[in-house]
């Protein structure tokens, strides 16, 4: 099979594994930092023998290397508690669409540490992205929304952008180290830091909960990352960047599907706003027709 055809497959299976996350994170029925101990839990086991299995604990990671992975995987971890806890409040389609607002957060880190130069096309799609989220957060929710707070469901989905970019500029100092070793050491510091506050006195009781946290860590974490990083390795970086846009749309899918959750067309306007905007800026669309031959 041609690479390319394979890491396609690769990457639009990791991305439809993402999009059904908020399922399981609701269906768990579990308090939050209890469904992100517990992913953290099996997610490490599972990649602990993948990085076993692929012989990469044999080398020897430096203190700086265990450092910044550590320090990337405490931003990721926080950005799973704020997602997961927006689902609940913001409903998944609506958490999901203003979490894809991620590229901004990178395009302002890249201005403010790296001095990267903002252009007229990146201002723009800035800008159509802003007019998507005051679309949503100006559309009442319907009276029958599971959501309680839609306004801090926003705001956490918001947050949580912002500690994935965090996550990813602290990743890029990483440079030349297998992947699969970073998620493992992110998921090993996720258990470090959410251990004394998750409630393992009570335990989940029933098999149902167990399945739900158990596909989190296993599924959504560790062959999620196998799909993800393999179809990396395989793909151009334009095609990654249209397939990583399956990822929302399967996840408002399920949240139609299995929740009957139902969009205002002002917020259906936003997040498709925010979600075009995110595909211009990671595919680097332009506005504007160049003057200058290609």
């Amino acid at each position: 099979m041609d690479n390319t055809v394979r890491g396609t497959i690769e990457m639009t299976a990791a991305m439809a594994i993402l999009g059904t996350i908020g399922w399981f994170v609701v269906l768990s029925g579990q308090p939050i930092m209890d469904v992100v101990f517990w992913r953290c839990a099996f997610g490490a086991v599972t990649l602990l023998v993948i990085c076993t299995a692929l012989g990469l604990l044999r080398g020897r990671l430096s203190l700086r290397i265990v450092a910044i992975a550590a320090l990337g995987g405490a931003a990721i971890v926080i950005n799973w508690l704020l997602l997961f806890s927006a689902f609940s409040r913001a409903s998944i389609s609506i958490a999901t669409a203003v979490y894809n607002t991620q590229p901004f957060m990178l395009v302002g880190f890249g201005a403010l540490f790296f001095s990267e130069r903002l252009t007229v096309t990146k201002l723009t799609w800035l800008g159509i992205a802003f007019a998507g989220m005051l679309l949503i957060v100006h559309a009442a929710p319907d009276a029958g929304d599971h959501g309680t707070d839609y306004f801090t469901g926003i705001a956490m989905a918001l947050a949580a952008a912002f500690f994935w970019a965090v996550a990813a500029v602290v990743t890029k100092k990483l440079k030349g180290t297998p992947p699969h070793l970073i998620a493992l050491i992110q998921v090993c510091v996720g258990v470090l830091m959410l251990a004394p506050f998750a409630n393992l006195t009570h335990l989940p009781a029933d098999a149902r909960s167990w399945v739900m946290l158990a596909t989190l860590g296993i599924v959504h974490t560790g062959l999620m990352y196998i799909l993800m990083y393999g179809a990396i390795q395989k793909l151009p970086t334009h095609l990654q960047g249209s397939l990583s846009f399956i990822y929302p749309v399967v996840a408002i899918l399920v949240d139609v599907v299995a929740f009957g959750h139902r969009l205002h067309p002002a917020q259906i306007a936003g997040a498709a706003a925010i979600l075009v905007a995110a595909a211009g800026m990671n595919l680097g669309w332009s506005l504007w027709k160049s003057k200058v031959p290609a």
